[in-house]
């Protein structure tokens, strides 16, 4: 059972990431403030739902939550940075995009550097123990799912569309075979 708010009587958004350990495609990142009240049956970590289960919840955050926002950085960023400052920063752009602001922000993980004056707590499996920070992981995760469903059509020899460009063995396969692209992370030992 998941756990609404680490501060009762605090507006929360919940912040986590998609896709940091893939060795192809963007990191997503989403942020998401709840009503206290929001409940859902299936709502938990990402990866432990199934991709309807995703796209279900997906759309009862979307109608339900305060404020939320999904943002992105590049590979060419996660290049320039590297892959968790990426992951943060684009934190910071989902944060931005609420159009609420939060009081306080609920971290998936153990690092983050701080957003504007607002304190925040970073929790480890903090996507299995806080609502908005579940939902967070859900929405980042299917819109990265989407991405990397889109980029699939163009790069179909590495199977995107099933291993959403983590290191599978096919994917790895079809790298020692096609070689990298440009929507691979070559910041990867690959």
């Amino acid at each position: 059972m998941l756990t609404t708010h680490y501060l009762p009587h605090c507006t929360e958004a919940g912040c986590d990431e998609a896709g940091r350990g893939s060795y192809a495609g963007p990191v997503y990142a989403a942020a998401v403030i709840l009503p206290t009240t929001y409940n859902h049956a299936l709502l938990t970590d990402s990866k432990l739902c199934t991709p309807p289960q995703r796209l279900l919840l997906r759309d009862s955050i979307q109608a339900n939550a305060i404020s939320y926002a999904v943002a992105y950085c590049t590979v060419a960023t996660i290049t320039k940075l590297n892959i968790l400052q990426a992951a943060i920063k684009a934190m910071h752009l989902a944060l931005a995009k609420l159009a609420t602001a939060p009081q306080h922000i609920l971290v998936d993980g153990n690092q983050f550097v701080p957003y504007k004056s607002i304190p925040y707590t970073t929790i480890i499996k903090g996507d299995g123990t806080y609502t908005s920070i579940a939902a967070a992981s859900i929405l980042a995760k299917t819109y990265r799912d989407e991405h990397m469903n889109r980029l699939h059509l163009s790069y179909p020899e590495y199977d995107w569309l099933h291993n959403k460009g983590y290191g599978t063995l096919q994917h790895r396969q079809a790298i020692a075979k096609h070689g990298l692209c440009k929507h691979h992370r070559h910041s990867f030992n690959i």
